[in-house]
């Protein structure tokens, strides 16, 4: 029986042969190597990947395909029926090649709930809205710069593979869609003394974003401490790099510190 689509799952499944070749082609999956595929859907990807790796371990929420998936691959295939935004990817081990079409609406909060993992990542090669992969890439003073570009920036190196239609879907979707590979950093190049802190930064900066940087932190950052990190107040979010960023928020915890150790 074919599987209908179930909009609370976001489910738009990949159909195009072309498209699964060409995706195939980035990742170049080999035997041996540690794979996890989330939301393998009908198996678009599923079928190529164990082809070429033997093995694969799979994370699916919805139960019925999970069933399906099993059933048709068998011992190869470990299935997660389980949320991806609640799996504990500790439990697989290091060195894991991370792949999936991600439903939208789960795209950026699994992004970031992928950062806390980085250190046990070998690569990741998603499918996302097209207008999310070209803010993960932008550059500083590109108008698609925000928050999600720094933030993943910090922690990975990304690439965008290609450009991918809506046709290539069933059902089809409302937006384009693009394939992008992640790589962590290793080392980092910036390294923030609080990642807490560099977040809240970040955002901070970001919730104003047409505002100078003297405004939309005001409550965080000092005109002292911009004219020491050689930072104009007058400049906007935007126009800031990773790295200047990780400075702010090393400055102002450098002030903490340093404000604790006064009052005591």
């Amino acid at each position: 029986m074919k599987h209908q689509a179930r909009k609370r799952f976001g489910q738009n499944f990949l159909i195009d042969e072309a498209v699964i070749a060409s995706i195939i082609a980035a990742i170049r999956p080999a035997a041996g190597e540690h794979l996890v595929e989330i939301g393998p859907g009908l198996g678009a990807l599923t079928r190529p990947l164990l082809a070429a790796a033997g093995t694969l371990h799979a994370i699916e929420i919805d139960r019925d395909l999970a069933q399906s998936l099993q059933r048709d691959y068998g011992a190869h295939l470990t299935l997660h029926a389980a949320d991806v935004l609640q799996f504990d990817f500790a439990t697989l081990g290091n060195g894991l090649r991370v792949i999936g079409n991600l439903p939208y609406y789960i795209s950026t909060p699994l992004l970031f709930y992928l950062v806390d993992y980085a250190d046990r990542i070998r690569d990741i090669h998603v499918m996302l809205q097209k207008e999310v992969v070209e803010r993960m890439v932008a550059a500083p003073g590109d108008s698609n710069y925000g928050r999600l570009s720094v933030m993943l920036q910090y922690r990975f190196e990304m690439e965008k593979l290609l450009d991918v239609p809506a046709t290539a879907f069933e059902p089809v979707p409302k937006v384009d869609s693009a394939v992008i590979r992640l790589t962590p950093l290793r080392p980092r190049p910036y390294v923030a003394r609080d990642e807490a802190q560099l977040a809240r930064v970040v955002t901070a900066a970001f919730s104003q974003r047409r505002k100078t940087l003297r405004n939309s932190l005001r409550k965080y950052i000092t005109e002292p401490d911009f004219n020491a990190l050689n930072i104009a107040p007058t400049a906007r979010a935007q126009e800031l790099s990773v790295g200047q960023f990780v400075a702010l928020a090393d400055c102002l915890g450098s002030s903490a510190q340093t404000t604790d150790g006064a009052a005591g």
